[in-house]
């Protein structure tokens, strides 16, 4: 139910930022739909908001996978992707002012460079728990899918944010940040659901173990000539599962 609440969430998310771009009919990236005096400033709160709670409850449930390279499984996806939510709790109350200027120059203040710097982390953060699933343990198609993600995610956000420092091609720039933001947003409820799939599997196998536990082995007397079955004596060879040997009876 974590997994299944986490994905409804981030993918109310997902329709509200996209349903507040379209409000919009200029070029703008997606944190200048929170910027101070925007109509969609109160959406992509809330916007923010579910990212984080969903999130934070995906995370919990995929809490158990862990990456089987050394570098990576230092922490587990779930911390990392409880990090990204915490950076996107800062940046839904501390939103940058009108325009979403860049922190730097004439137009520095600390509230949006406050805003631009835990955005950026909290994407860096998202990336690192995709390259954290991408060589986690099983999941093979999870793990291709998270790679890819990883790596869209990385190139189309930094080109967005290349264009974005360069104040060059500011209009393609934004459109590459919204396409970054629904790869990631798509990647998370993906995960999600993959989590919730191999929860349900363990807990079949972990019905069917405990059911297996309750059962007691029982010999039952055969009559060989009624049977059919050809006996030396008064026994019969069973062959047990994995056993060399045979069983008497």
């Amino acid at each position: 139910m974590f997994a299944v609440t986490g994905c409804l969430l981030v993918a109310g998310a997902l329709v509200i930022i996209w349903a507040a771009r379209l409000t919009v009919d200029r070029e703008i990236y997606v944190s200048e739909l929170g910027a101070t005096g925007e109509p969609t400033a109160d959406w992509f709160r809330v916007a923010l908001l579910l990212i984080v709670a969903g999130g934070s409850l995906i995370a919990f449930a995929g809490r158990r996978i862990r990456s089987a390279a050394p570098l990576l499984r230092a922490t587990t996806p779930a911390i990392s992707l409880w990090v990204g939510c915490g950076f996107f709790l800062v940046a839904s109350q501390v939103t940058c002012t009108a325009g979403c200027p860049l922190p730097y120059g004439p137009t520095f203040t600390w509230q949006d460079f406050i805003h631009t710097s835990v955005a950026v982390l909290a994407f860096a953060a998202a990336c690192w728990a995709m390259l954290q699933v991408s060589f986690a343990v099983g999941h093979r198609a999870l793990r291709s899918f998270s790679l890819t993600c990883g790596i869209a995610v990385a190139v189309v956000a930094g080109a967005g944010g290349i264009l974005s420092l360069a104040r060059f091609g500011t209009d393609v720039g934004s459109v590459l940040e919204l396409v970054a933001t629904t790869i990631a947003l798509g990647w998370l409820a993906v995960f999600g659901l993959a989590v919730r799939g191999s929860s349900a599997v363990e807990e079949r196998q972990q019905r069917v173990g405990e059911s297996d536990e309750l059962m007691d082995l029982v010999v039952v007397p055969v009559d060989p000539p009624h049977s059919g079955l050809v006996a030396d004596g008064h026994e019969i060879p069973v062959l047990l599962p994995h056993d060399e040997g045979a069983f008497g009876t």
